[in-house]
């Protein structure tokens, strides 16, 4: 079930990350299976793993990109996630990916997204109320995967992912009201303090989760916590290119899906404050319905021309560059770092 194409993105990163799923997977549809049916199936299917029907099904999924950042994060401060005690950092591996999905049933609610990985979303199959209700249990089922771990470091990672998930709620609902603001209503402050809140926080939390399990002192758990935080980040300016200039053969969503939605990403934001005649044209186009292909073609011209590409690529070097910095902090041994290294590389070099 491989799920990353290995000739376009680092191989070492795609090999980790389907090292990931063989370890995490079992795991995670054990931790599902024990839902209530109704709520079963929409997670399934959210997941991949069945059809609407509930016939089996091998559908793409996730990258697993934040179970891979805890277990990297355990082996780099002296863990073995696949040996052991530390076995139980695979019980961490899942409690982050439940959370993660939840957020993902709740954003496709929230943004009206009508496909994701290539296929219909859960909300448009099911209805929003139990697309949102299946978010909500697997929420709660992240939690209790982690209530149920014997490890010492379990209470320190659900009360570490419990005030992350209310940090990232703050920033989805910061997120959802800029849309109502105006062009030059968000500052680009702002707009930096939403994304961190709601994309770094969860890879910063996984790394510190890892870090937790390998039994890493406080100084240790908070440099991985900052080194996934600013990996977030970098991620989310990447994420916001591919939303305004993604493939949306690659990306299973609909060309400048992002542009249509008004919303106040990072390259946006960067562009409306440029001012440039271009920010001009691209607050006008802001003011009304992006109605039609053209119009999304000027809007991510317009975004261009205001540097706000360019800005966000930009941007994305300096986070991983911080990011880099704060993970020596936690672990000196560049070698042993190796993974999480790869793993920040894929993530911003990705096209999907």
């Amino acid at each position: 079930m491989t799920t990353v194409d290995a000739t376009t993105e680092g191989h070492e990163a795609v090999a980790l990350l389907e090292r990931t799923r063989i370890a995490v997977d079992p795991p995670l549809r054990s931790a599902v299976a024990a839902l209530p049916r109704a709520l079963r199936r929409v997670a399934a299917y959210h997941f991949g793993w069945e059809h609407a029907d509930g016939a089996p099904a091998s559908e793409p999924a996730g990258k697993v990109i934040r179970p891979a950042l805890v277990l990297a994060a355990a082996r780099a401060l002296g863990g073995d996630p696949t040996a052991g005690e530390a076995t139980y950092a695979v019980r961490a591996a899942v409690a982050v990916e439940l959370a993660h999905n939840f957020t993902l049933l709740h954003d496709d609610v929230i943004d009206e997204d009508p496909t994701r990985r290539h296929r219909a979303t859960a909300w448009t199959v099911f209805g929003a109320p139990d697309a949102i209700v299946a978010g909500d249990a697997m929420m709660a089922l992240a939690l209790r995967v982690l209530a149920e771990d014997p490890h010492p470091a379990a209470p320190a990672a659900s009360a570490r992912l419990a005030s992350c998930v209310i940090e990232l709620c703050a920033g989805q609902q910061a997120d959802c009201a800029f849309e109502g603001l105006g062009p030059h209503e968000v500052s680009l402050p702002e707009c930096v303090a939403m994304a961190t809140a709601k994309t770094g926080a969860l890879l910063g939390t996984s790394c510190a989760l890892g870090a937790l399990y390998a039994g890493a002192d406080d100084e240790q758990v908070d440099a991985m916590d900052a080194f996934g935080r600013e990996a977030g980040l970098a991620f989310q300016l990447i994420d916001d290119l591919i939303g305004i200039w993604g493939d949306p053969g690659r990306t299973g969503k609909p060309a400048g899906a992002d542009l249509v939605a008004h919303k106040k990403s990072l390259p946006v934001v960067a562009a409306l404050a440029s001012g440039t005649p271009a920010a001009e044209e691209l607050a006008e186009l802001y003011r009304g319905p992006m109605d039609g292909p053209d119009a999304v073609r000027r809007a991510a011209s317009a975004v261009e021309r205001a540097g706000g590409r360019e800005w966000a690529q930009l941007q994305a070097a300096d986070r991983m560059s911080r990011a880099v910095h704060q993970l020596s902090r936690a672990v000196p041994d560049i070698v042993a770092a190796g993974d999480l290294l790869a793993l920040a590389e894929f993530v911003t070099r990705r096209t999907h």
